[in-house]
């Protein structure tokens, strides 16, 4: 980083978004959406990353004995998101009990918030993103490699407005009477999250 670069102005390439998404337009933003292939990134900024999870969530097992779509075969996505986030800092995002945790050896961490510090060397947590504007609870495990992760917003948020497949619909949840989210807006990334997660990138090596 040059003298007159500071971490809020580091660049940061947002890798497996979607296009046209939340990622795109930003100053200090290079987006990497499905045309570009993002398991081609080789740095040399900090990521963030939302490699696909169809093939790793909770319903992974069911869609497997259902319709053959075999646990974990994305098209080595995961991996080299994580290669990424391993070799130039940053920050990976999945649903919460994500399959890929165990099968790459991260720790799951604890439901009740705060970072766990891994093996080699990284960090990962468990946080809503409703505590960040999404309508459903949206569950969601972190991997981070900073020298400094935040604090985040722990814990839950307020009750959600609808549901998704990560949540489906518990007592808790049966008991509002809320409908479940579409598929689009499910997936996409709140705003004030992205900058979450952005702002977490951009602590990755500030000190180079």
């Amino acid at each position: 980083m040059t003298q007159d670069e500071s971490p809020a102005m580091k660049q940061v390439a947002a890798l497996f978004v979607e296009t046209g998404g939340v990622y795109f337009g930003l100053p200090g933003i290079d987006p990497w959406d499905e045309t570009r292939d993002a398991r081609r990134y080789d740095g040399p900024n900090p990521v963030v990353a939302h490699p696909p999870c169809s093939r790793w969530g909770q319903m992974a097992p069911v869609n497997q004995a259902r319709y053959g779509q075999r646990i974990g075969d994305d098209g080595g996505c995961f991996s080299s998101a994580l290669d990424a986030v391993r070799k130039f800092g940053g920050v990976l995002e999945h649903p919460a009990v994500s399959i890929a945790w165990r099968t790459f050896g991260l720790p799951s961490p604890p439901t009740v918030g705060g970072w766990v510090k891994t093996m080699c060397g990284g960090w990962t947590c468990q946080v809503e993103q409703r505590q960040y504007g999404h309508r459903a609870r949206k569950a969601t495990w972190l991997y981070a490699v900073t020298d400094s992760p935040p604090s985040l917003r722990w814990g839950r948020g307020a009750p959600p407005e609808v549901w998704i497949s990560s949540d489906r619909p518990r007592a808790e949840l049966a008991a509002l009477g809320i409908g479940q989210m579409q598929k689009k807006e499910a997936r996409a990334t709140p705003p004030e999250f992205r900058d979450v997660l952005i702002a977490i990138a951009r602590t990755a090596g500030a000190s180079s």
